[in-house]
């Protein structure tokens, strides 16, 4: 089985300062993730001056006097020249940077980097100019389906494709675009409807509080694992409450890595921790009674007991009607020298 990729998603909750996001950085690579992901966005090219803040922001950001959408996002962009500093920094760390790009200049900027991916996030799902460009580029692409229906999920997918992006390039991440989302509303199983039918490589970009249900996302299949993190969930910003800590995020990662090696392979066999207790487990042939030599073994002369080092209890049909060739006792374990 291929290594999950997970991804701690630093997004916006570096709160527009550059020493926050390093620290995210620090903490994502402590945690063991694979990489750290942030969002580059010019928010004159996302979000009109007139658009609202969804409900989630309003609550998380609830010293801000107004609901522009605008302005919240305008304090959070990540300047260019802090992604170069941020790469050298992950560098150091030991760890991957990765950038959600939600506009074309973003997305050229984020190629120019060379990331592993580039990401599509839910709210682009619908826009076919952006899922062109990003196409495209022929790199790896991630995409999240938040809000979307199944339909516009293929229609995605299609565009992808028409627009010359291999199936072998593109990753699908169950999502749901809420903050923090009921669990009620996760739908894990859907990824697994999307691999069967798209025949793409899946995953799950979570926004519920805790670590259970990116852990089952693993269990059930999940390649890629998407988490937002967040040095204290109490600070003011609109993604903080869903995301984890620290310790929260360490525990996800380790947990995720014992359900990886956990998940082995899919045949059957003893492994070489547990063949050292076959014989104390199992059971083997033992007589039941005394008998003497001469007499002709029958079922009932057999009881199985600890340990299995002798003949198995399978092969009792085998042994009826055999000779005892020498005087046996009670509890004494069968030999095939007994009666050949």
């Amino acid at each position: 089985m291929e290594k999950i990729i997970i991804i701690a998603e630093a997004g916006v909750n570096h709160n527009g300062d550059l020493n926050i996001a390093k620290r995210l950085v620090d903490m994502a690579a402590e945690s063991g993730a694979d990489y750290v992901k942030f969002q580059t966005f010019n928010a004159d090219k996302l979000v009109s001056q007139l658009a609202k803040k969804a409900q989630y922001q309003i609550e998380n950001l609830k010293s801000e006097n107004d609901d522009s959408q605008f302005g919240m996002l305008k304090k959070l962009e990540l300047p260019h020249s802090w992604h170069y500093e941020l790469i050298n920094y992950c560098k150091e760390k030991n760890i991957k940077f990765l950038s959600t790009g939600f506009d074309e200049e973003s997305v050229d900027f984020l190629v120019s980097l060379n990331l592993d991916f580039l990401k599509i996030p839910s709210g682009e799902i619908t826009n076919k100019p952006f899922l062109e460009h990003i196409a495209r580029k022929n790199k790896k692409v991630i995409f999240s389906t938040g809000m979307s229906t199944l339909e516009e999920i293929i229609e995605c997918k299609n565009v992808l494709n028409k627009a010359g992006l291999s199936d072998e390039k593109i990753i699908i991440l169950q999502c749901n675009t809420e903050y923090p989302t009921p669990i009620k509303d996760v739908n894990l199983r859907v990824m697994n409807t999307l691999k069967d039918m798209l025949n793409v490589t899946i995953g799950f970009s979570d926004h519920t509080e805790g670590i259970a249900i990116p852990i089952a996302a693993a269990a059930l299949g999940a390649n890629v694992i998407e988490k937002h993190i967040t040095l204290d969930k109490s600070m003011e910003g609109p993604d903080h409450k869903a995301s984890l800590d620290r310790i929260e995020l360490i525990q996800m990662v380790k947990s995720i890595r014992q359900v990886e090696l956990a998940l082995g392979v899919s045949h059957k066999f003893p492994t070489d921790s547990e063949l050292k207790n076959v014989d104390i487990v199992r059971k083997s042939l033992h007589y039941k009674n005394e008998l003497k030599r001469g007499h002709i073994l029958c079922q009932s002369d057999f009881i199985s007991l600890r340990p299995g080092s002798g003949i198995s209890p399978m092969k009792i049909d085998d042994l009826i009607g055999k000779i005892l060739l020498t005087d046996v006792v009670s509890s004494e374990i069968v030999k095939i020298s007994d009666f050949e």
